[in-house]
């Protein structure tokens, strides 16, 4: 039983995300199987769920950033995460549009004018979210998520004046419910498939856990959606946008952009030329495009001319609708990699990739999708990161249960994953091909250097920020004040105990250079030991080292 709060402070806000991401993973396939708007592509529960399980990490990750401390984060704090952490992870439409309506009331619950968030705040950030959402969206239309958002705002708006959060919290949802309901007879495509708007189910979802967060006692009536029938096949339902014809835009198009509000309009204007299905949400510089597309190439070059897009990722309608999937492969490798240089790398070896960008770890759902997307009987997951083992694991159980057989091998560093991947032959039994990838990730040990940011205390001795720090196998084994002289200083001591094959990583800023120097200083102190050198983009580190 969640703590009684009646009221959205920090740890109401965390105790909803968690709520809500539990709530979507039991609802995601039903949410899946309804969907019948405007695209046949049964993702709508999927793309809620991904985009809560982000907002919800965000959210741990401030709260364990206060662990060493008394103190829980503030709200602000609290809510500024949940919406930063929809919008990097929103993933469709549904997705996106949840994304918007967490940064509108975000925008209200993180003013910090007053001491706490009260209720009639709750009211306003109901209000904002779905009214902000509306305007996210080219061409909204009735019957969709965004007519139960604003239903759950009105009946929030009528709850008793001096009601508590709890209260108007179970007001909206009652609302919003009430609004799914007659979602059918607004929208002719839900009317002749016997449905409810799947985006509409996915928002009640979010608000019964809104309730239960700040009451601490779920409503007593949640919805139940029939089935979805035989006809129609599950489509991103939530989509506000006049209904496609057969034969509608054949592409779907989302990026993350970094950009000027200026010229984001200039691109909303630029997008809704060339397709439909648009939103665009976010602000600060930081954004989430969402388009249906014919022409996606032209969808992504007006992304390269109004900012900076990235994480791109386009769906090609046309090819789900018309021809059936082929056979599944015997065996495919996900890999998990810090730069989009890895990634091209791993690509080319036949590995499907997963990029980790700068402090955006991937979610346990987007390893899931990358299994997914391998589309093979047996799959070998790569994570790279000590701290993503949980996340791994829990990607790796999921795949099982859709009868998908995964090994999850613990790589803690990519060049481990390097190691594994060049060892990687499809031709031999499973077992067989997991035992020698582990063994050469085992057999590799991993390096990186890093900027101190402050003064403190490592194994190797008191540091000061600016301070190039080499870590070995995780722990800070070298002080040095540039990074040649520290990345020798770490290959003398990973090579003091042998080795066969340096690897060396090279971050995006990282001069040719510096290669040259070590491929050098190995040469004429290690007989025998070859080096390679890849070049991994825009990483973390600005050297990865890997010693087998």
């Amino acid at each position: 039983m969640p703590q009684t709060a009646d009221d959205l402070d920090a740890v109401a806000v965390r105790t909803w995300c968690s709520l809500a991401l539990d709530a979507l993973g039991r609802e995601r396939e039903a949410i899946d199987a309804i969907n019948v708007y405007p695209v046949a592509d049964g993702d709508t529960g999927t793309n809620l769920y991904l985009t809560a399980e982000s907002a919800t990490a965000a959210v741990e990750a401030v709260f364990a950033a206060h662990e060493t401390g008394t103190s829980v984060p503030s709200t602000a704090d609290a809510v500024r995460a949940m919406a930063h952490g929809a919008l990097i992870g929103a993933r469709g439409n549904s997705g996106t549009i949840l994304a918007q309506l967490l940064r509108g009331m975000a925008g209200v619950l993180a003013d910090e004018s007053g001491e706490r968030p009260g209720p009639d705040r709750l009211r306003l950030a109901l209000t904002r979210a779905a009214v902000s959402a509306r305007e996210a969206v080219a061409h909204p239309v009735e019957g969709t998520v965004l007519t139960v958002a604003t239903a759950a705002a009105e009946a929030a708006g009528r709850a008793p004046g001096g009601a508590g959060a709890g209260v108007i919290a179970r007001a909206a949802y009652e609302g919003a419910r009430t609004a799914l309901e007659a979602t059918p007879g607004q929208l002719a495509v839900l009317g002749r498939a016997g449905v409810v708007d799947a985006g509409g189910r996915g928002l009640v979802a979010v608000l019964g856990a809104l309730v239960e967060a700040v009451s601490g006692r779920a409503p007593e009536r949640l919805y139940e959606a029939p089935a979805a029938p035989a006809p129609f096949t599950a489509v991103d339902g939530d989509c506000p946008a006049a209904d496609d014809p057969p034969g509608g835009p054949a592409f779907e198009v989302i990026y993350l952009l970094e950009a000027g509000d200026g010229a984001v309009e200039r691109l909303r204007t630029r997008l809704d030329a060339l397709g439909d299905s648009l939103v665009v949400v976010g602000g600060d510089g930081l954004w989430n495009v969402h388009v249906h597309v014919d022409d996606a190439g032209a969808a992504v070059e007006a992304g390269v001319e109004a900012g900076r897009p990235y994480r791109i990722r386009i769906t090609h309608f046309a090819a789900d609708r018309v021809h059936a999937r082929p056979e599944p492969a015997q065996r495919a490798v996900v890999v998990v990699v810090p730069g989009d240089g890895l990634g091209g790398l791993c690509a080319e070896a036949g590995a499907t990739t997963v990029l980790a960008r700068p402090g955006e770890p991937p979610a346990s759902g987007e390893l899931v999708d990358a299994i997914r997307r391998a589309h093979a009987r047996e799959v070998v997951l790569l994570p790279n990161d000590g701290d993503l083992r949980h996340t791994a694991a829990a990607a790796a159980e999921q795949a099982r249960a859709e009868g998908i057989r995964v090994a999850l091998i613990p790589t803690r560093a990519a060049v481990q994953g390097i190691a594994a991947l060049a060892v990687h032959e499809p031709g031999r039994s499973f077992d067989e091909d997991v035992v020698a990838m582990t063994a050469a990730a085992g057999a590799t040990r991993y390096a990186e250097l890093a900027v101190a940011e402050r003064q403190s205390w490592t194994m190797a001795g008191v540091c000061q920020a600016g301070d190039i720090l080499g870590l070995i196998d995780g722990d800070v084994a070298v002080i040095g004040e540039n990074v040649p002289e520290t990345a020798r200083g770490v290959l003398d001591r990973m090579l003091a105990s042998g080795g066969e094959l340096v690897t060396l990583v090279l971050g995006e800023d990282v001069p040719d250079a510096l290669a040259d120097t070590l491929e050098e200083h190995v040469r004429e102190g290690y007989l025998a030991v070859d080096t390679v050198v890849y070049r991994g983009g825009h990483q973390c580190a600005p050297l990865l080292i890997g010693v087998e």
